[in-house]
């Protein structure tokens, strides 16, 4: 059996964040009043997590764990946000996907089991176990205030605001994190010939 490449910085990023964009172009670009909206991108973003989650297999032969996560909860959420109507499911998906990293987290921490290394560990080579407890604290940290963020978002916007701002703002600020964390990892061992193909966590 072949073991297939890894994916490129470029293919991560299709497949992390492509269905967020399409949730946006979807509500942004399909007719019909806000309601009718809401259930058309809900459901065309069900649909694209699962496309990102096949090619993610077909070309990597694998699907990440927060990967695997993070779909589900689109899923669950998005079945309930067309079987009540209500918008509320699918913006809080992103709060219960950032809390449970963050606690996933937070466990590793407390018990001793380095649970980052051990889903990113062949994408950080040389990296040193305190390089590993930083980054899985600050991290942590992120997490923990993407959710506060999430939750005060979806209450202060409407929805196309709300969908811009999971669009246009949690998608930079994500990349921005990942690499102000690099000159900190490069202090602690990490060997990569491009930091910038550093992973980073997928879309809440």
């Amino acid at each position: 059996m072949t073991t297939k490449p890894p994916l490129s910085p470029t293919a991560r990023m299709a497949i992390d964040y492509g269905p967020l964009v399409v949730f946006f172009a979807a509500n942004s670009l399909l007719p019909g009043s806000q309601l009718e909206r809401v259930l058309a991108a809900t459901a065309v973003f069900m649909v694209a997590i699962i496309a990102a989650m096949v090619y993610s297999q077909l070309k990597a032969g694998t699907i990440s764990p927060m990967l695997w996560l993070s779909g589900a909860l689109v899923l669950v959420f998005g079945s309930l946000t067309l079987y009540f109507h209500d918008q509320a499911f699918i913006q809080m998906k992103p709060t219960i996907v950032y809390g449970m990293f963050a606690a996933i987290l937070a466990f590793g921490l407390i018990t001793g089991r380095p649970l980052l290394q051990s889903l990113l560990e062949t994408a950080y080579p040389g990296l040193t176990p305190k390089g590993w407890r930083l980054l899985t604290i600050n991290w942590m940290i992120f997490f923990v205030a993407q959710a506060g963020l999430n939750e005060v978002m979806r209450a202060w916007l409407d929805w196309d605001g709300w969908v811009a701002y999971k669009t246009w703002a949690v998608i930079p600020m994500t990349l921005v994190f990942a690499i102000a964390n690099i000159p900190m990892l490069m202090r602690h061992g990490l060997k990569v010939s491009d930091p910038k193909e550093a992973p980073i966590p997928p879309e809440g």
